[in-house]
């Protein structure tokens, strides 16, 4: 039986969700992942993967999503950002996987993005520069191994699909460790009505980040009333956390840039101030205005985008989403043996979590 998630727990998130509170709720956007659960040759365990995000899944013309950029704590990487920061856009697949993975990831990436769009790449001289971001788990898995293959990428991102997508053990936040608990992947979602319009803005979560005594939901410190002390080993910050932010609302790489700043509040929620070994990575998009590669379109364009007099309503969106997000990472995840140190790294129990939030608040 699946484990609840912080809503259906009882835990008063705020904010109304879309339909699967995912994001994929934003419409065209895919998910897949590829977990790998093994053992090495050399007998050390491998848990590991890579997740998948599709904006604008499998379409078969090459279309940019517009986006931003923004790192709280660079200790990480996320490539295809330099574009993102001077083009405003990005094309394929946009990939997580872990620390000691990305070259293989990128390459597979860039592999599905000439064999997709096949025709235009072969017409024209296009180049693919996919986005691929990572997150650290030596901690339980075998990492220095380097076991994610070009296959495994590619699994990932052609098992891409809508609706209900798993969190926790999956994917990319398969060996993922958080405030000092079994972390892992987590989405969220938040509805609105703009000028009478609706919009979606999704996150999802990759979530390896902050230390036990950080450790807060909905304002409630918890990780300082938790009696059990985190696992030896575990006291300090080895890891990061990426958030991915969705949206149909129609935004321009500007505003994008703005919103991808707020899941460092969102996070922050959770008790993190984003510790120096922490790689706080963000990546928001739009799948709005929809249109060709700028190398195959007309010299002049235009774009619809929001008033940012209206962004007060979006911003907190993704700030109550991300901090969602991280805590159904955590509630999804499932104890995990670690191998340096040797130990087990405990998933966060939500029963004990829901006692203790209703405690503070009665």
């Amino acid at each position: 039986m699946a484990k609840l998630r912080a809503r259906e727990l009882g835990l008063p998130m705020p904010g109304k969700t879309g339909p699967n509170n995912a994001i994929t709720d934003v419409p065209g956007v895919l998910v897949g992942y590829q977990t790998i659960n093994a053992v090495a040759a050399n007998g050390k365990q491998v848990k590991t993967g890579v997740t998948a995000i599709l904006p604008r899944g499998y379409q078969s013309e090459p279309q940019p999503v517009w986006a931003g950029f923004h790192a709280l704590n660079g200790n990480g990487e996320m490539t295809g950002t330099h574009w993102v920061e001077h083009g405003g856009y990005f094309v394929g697949p946009m990939c997580i996987t872990n620390t000691h993975s990305v070259g293989i990831v990128h390459h597979a990436a860039t592999r599905w993005i000439i064999n997709h769009y096949a025709d235009a790449w072969q017409a024209e001289h296009l180049w693919a520069m996919p986005v691929v971001a990572e997150t650290y788990d030596g901690v339980i898995n075998d990492i220095n191994g380097q076991h994610v293959t070009e296959a495994d990428a590619l699994a990932a991102i052609n098992s891409a699909t809508r609706g209900e997508i798993a969190e926790g053990n999956v994917g990319g936040g398969n060996g993922m460790i958080c405030y000092g608990f079994k972390g892992g992947t987590g989405t969220a979602s938040r509805s609105l009505e703009i000028d009478g319009q609706n919009y979606t803005f999704g996150v999802l979560v990759q979530a390896n980040h902050g230390q036990r005594k950080w450790f807060k939901v909905l304002g409630t410190p918890v990780g300082e009333r938790w009696e059990d002390a985190a696992p030896k080993g575990l006291e300090r910050e080895r890891g990061s956390i990426i958030v991915v932010i969705a949206t149909d609302a129609p935004l321009l790489p500007h505003q994008l840039k703005r919103l991808a700043q707020r899941a460092g509040l969102g996070i922050g929620l959770g008790g993190t101030p984003g510790g120096n070994n922490s790689g706080d990575i963000f990546l928001a998009f739009s799948v709005a205005n929809p249109r060709p590669l700028p190398q195959l379109t007309q010299t002049r364009l235009n774009l619809e985008y929001l008033n940012d007099e209206c962004f007060d309503a979006i911003y907190l969106a993704a700030v109550q989403a991300t901090e969602e997000a991280v805590l159904n990472a955590m509630l999804a995840a499932e104890d995990a043996p670690m191998q340096k140190p040797e130990g087990v790294c405990p998933a966060i129990d939500g029963e004990r979590l829901r006692a203790m939030i209703q405690a503070q608040s009665s």
